[in-house]
């Protein structure tokens, strides 16, 4: 039987089968909570680029921990924010939990529409995550020995995505973190050489950071058939977010959770345990 603050509530998980959406879903169904899986997967299904998908999506709903692919900053994310917010008010869901990028001016006018809408709202705002390195974007650089990008000796407070989740579950049950922002970073500040050696550490192989041309980079991503809005997200990261706006820690899961948050090296050694990060 659920407890009755779980009675009648059920949460839609845009985004559901992605990196903290997956981890939402697994939380909050094992805490007895009635989840929607808001992807192009599921039953109903949810797509941003088809709005006639959202309205089935949403019958019903109290909640929703809205994430937008592959970026808030992406053109049209704004006006997309914009009209799902609306219909979600119209059908009567309660709060908003979104998911947004830190150091992105983009992405704070979407929070502005969350913000303004008149519904529970709050608001987590991250950067780079952990999880870029086994299951996004970097994994097959991480297997073949060397992560080559075009960071330099930028630092970034990696964020592991299992904080985000936590800190996610706990806007959307918990009446206490209405109406806060909450910034998330890891507890220290890194450079792209400094999570090779951490990765190099938790495998027990040689991992080396080498430093590419920018330019270079996205081209060869493009040849290689990347996704045209990976490339996207990919060359707005290292030209715009990664020229150091983001280079300053911030206590935000602290905040939310009354813990700190994981370290990078912690974030190493649990991923190279299962064995994703064996060499080819």
């Amino acid at each position: 039987m659920k407890p009755s603050n779980q009675a009648h509530q059920t949460i839609l998980v845009i985004g559901g089968t992605g990196k903290t959406g997956k981890r939402v879903v697994e939380q909050l169904k094992d805490t007895g909570y009635e989840v929607r899986v808001g992807s192009r997967s599921a039953i109903p299904s949810f797509d941003w680029d088809n709005e006639k998908s959202w309205d089935p999506c949403l019958t019903g709903v109290t909640s929703a921990y809205i994430t937008y692919s592959p970026d808030l900053a992406m053109p049209g994310a704004t006006d997309a924010i914009q009209a799902f917010v609306s219909l979600a008010k119209r059908r009567g869901v309660k709060r908003l939990v979104l998911l947004s990028g830190r150091g992105e001016a983009e992405a704070q006018a979407c929070e502005d529409i969350v913000q303004e809408s008149g519904l529970e709202w709050t608001i987590v705002r991250a950067s780079w995550f952990n999880q870029n390195f086994s299951e996004g974007a970097f994994i097959d650089m991480v297997l073949n020995g060397a992560i080559t990008l075009p960071a330099g000796d930028q630092v970034e407070p990696f964020v592991d995505v299992d904080d985000i989740a936590d800190v996610a579950v706990a806007a959307l049950t918990q009446d206490n973190h209405n109406g806060r922002i909450y910034e998330v970073t890891g507890p220290r500040l890194m450079t792209f050489a400094d999570v090779a050696k951490d990765l190099s550490r938790a495998t027990g192989r040689e991992i080396s950071f080498i430093d590419v041309p920018h330019d270079g980079f996205i081209a060869e991503m493009e040849n290689a058939g990347a996704p045209e809005d990976v490339v996207w997200m990919l060359d707005y990261l290292f030209a715009t977010v990664l020229d150091g706006r983001n280079a300053h820690l911030t206590d935000g899961v602290q905040q939310a959770l009354g813990r700190p948050p994981k370290d990078f090296a912690v974030y190493a050694e649990e991923v190279a345990k299962t064995g994703i990060w064996r060499g080819r």
